[in-house]
């Protein structure tokens, strides 16, 4: 067997058997997708980037540790184990949406309308557009929309004007970086409510909702008045072309309400909480709209979907490699790091903190962004945070304030690090430094965002 299928299938396995787990509750089955995902990991080796080795070693090390402090070390590393298979599932869960997204007609239609609108309207709608499909998407959004910029932004098109052209590539990439950031906010099956709720069992995502969603609106006014303000605004010439209609970016908002809608109602029919029906219903939501796409091939396309689907399943895993190993493991470090740091150690700390009571929600925001400046993944920071915070006595510091706290930390590290993912796929297609997109093209909005974002936190506390 082919290393790719035999990925693929060690996945689908470490999939279906956390699936079913998590639906009936067996730890049989969650032993078969522990063990499948110990497998899977073997045959990574060699393949992996510095990130994900380094989060490994690290797992690796605090095993060793709970080995030696833990009381029932077995069956915290059999938990652990299990936190990190659910992870994996959600990453493979959701990049199955990518197959049907990326041979899409509409997303296409939907990409050439955004592109096209005038420089007034271009931000609000670009930015608005790449959030609404990265929730399907993922960081998959950034290389087609960031590729199609690069295509439509020529020199003609800037009649001429180089200038002209660096100040459109800027304003287009940076709308849609900060779109794409918006995405884990907005989504309730993106991978920050799901790292969230699934740490904090008393919560659920209504509770964050006015947190997020008004952060998440702070967050696109302000990026566009900046846009507006520095502009630049060069007088237009030659004729106007009227601006493409927006009726497929509707038609794609009914697309995502519709999955999104799914996800609730498996939520609702399976008496399950919010990240676990995402897992069922973004496979399902998958299989329709391919079955949508095929079905004047008969049977409604469900045959022809199935078929596409397992020829293309090899395809689709193979890059994910690395987001399986920093999202799983950084789920296994923080299962552990909570088991294995009692609070009372944490004294001279609370001492610290607490009276700063609400405000703790600021610094875990800023916690977020500013460790992801030397490299240290969000993810993992968030893994970290929702764990421990919410386990401290400190009054007004609640878990859904918590919650969203790092969530928006988690939002604002995506448009600032030059060391993620989401900056490195922009500085390649645009050929300018990731720190100078994060530090000179972004400084502005960041200078007025967090202290406005900080003034919400306070403001929503009090």
């Amino acid at each position: 067997m082919r290393p790719a299928r035999l990925r693929a299938g060690l996945l689908v396995v470490v999939t279906l058997a956390t699936l079913c787990h998590l639906v009936f509750v067996s730890t049989t089955l969650q032993a078969i997708g522990v063990l499948a995902l110990a497998g899977y990991l073997a045959t990574l080796r060699g393949s992996l980037s510095t990130m994900a080795r380094g989060l490994l070693l690290a797992a690796g090390i605090l095993t060793l540790i709970a080995l030696w402090r833990a009381e029932a070390p077995g069956r915290l590393l059999f938990e652990a184990a299990g936190r990190f298979a659910f992870f994996a599932t959600f990453v493979v869960a959701l990049s199955l949406l990518r197959l049907p997204a990326y041979r899409s007609r509409l997303v296409r239609r939907c990409g050439e309308a955004m592109l096209l609108q005038p420089p007034g309207r271009r931000y609000p709608i670009l930015s608005a557009g790449s959030a609404l499909f990265g929730v399907i998407l993922n960081i998959g959004v950034l290389n087609l929309f960031a590729g199609m910029i690069e295509k439509s932004n020529t020199l003609t098109a800037a009649q001429g004007r180089a200038w002209v052209r660096q100040a459109r590539q800027r304003r287009m990439m940076l709308a849609l970086l900060r779109g794409f950031s918006l995405a884990p906010l907005i989504s309730p099956m993106g991978i920050g409510v799901a790292v969230v709720l699934s740490n904090l069992h008393e919560l659920r995502w209504i509770d964050l909702a006015p947190y997020v969603i008004g952060a998440a609106l702070l967050i696109f006014l302000v990026g566009w008045a900046v846009d507006h303000l520095t502009g630049p605004h060069p007088a237009a010439g030659g004729a106007r072309h009227p601006a493409p209609s927006l009726a497929p970016l509707g038609e794609f908002c009914l697309l995502l309400l519709s999955i999104v809608s799914l996800v609730f109602l498996l939520s609702w029919v399976l008496e399950v909480r919010l990240p676990i029906a995402a897992l069922v219903g973004a496979p399902l939501g998958a299989l329709g709209w391919l079955a949508w796409q095929r079905r004047r091939l008969g049977l409604l396309g469900v045959p022809a979907a199935l078929a596409s689907l397992r020829r293309q399943l090899p395809w689709l895993v193979a890059p994910i490699g690395n987001e399986v190993v920093v999202l799983g493991a950084a789920g296994y470090l923080g299962h552990l790091c909570v088991a294995l740091v009692p609070v009372d150690s944490l004294g001279p700390l609370l001492v610290v903190i607490e009276p700063l009571g609400a405000g703790n929600a600021v610094l875990a925001m800023l916690a977020v962004v500013g460790l992801a400046q030397v490299g240290v993944n969000p993810i993992v920071t968030v893994t970290l945070l929702v764990g421990l915070l919410p386990s401290l006595p400190i009054e007004g510091l609640t878990p859904a304030l918590v919650g969203a706290s790092l969530m928006v930390g988690w939002a604002l590290a995506l448009m600032s690090s030059p060391m993620t993912a989401s900056m490195l796929i922009l500085s390649r297609f645009t050929g300018v430094a990731s720190t100078r997109i994060g530090y000179r093209w972004n400084a502005r909005f960041l200078v007025a965002a967090i202290p406005l974002l900080s003034g919400w936190f306070l403001f929503v506390s009090w």
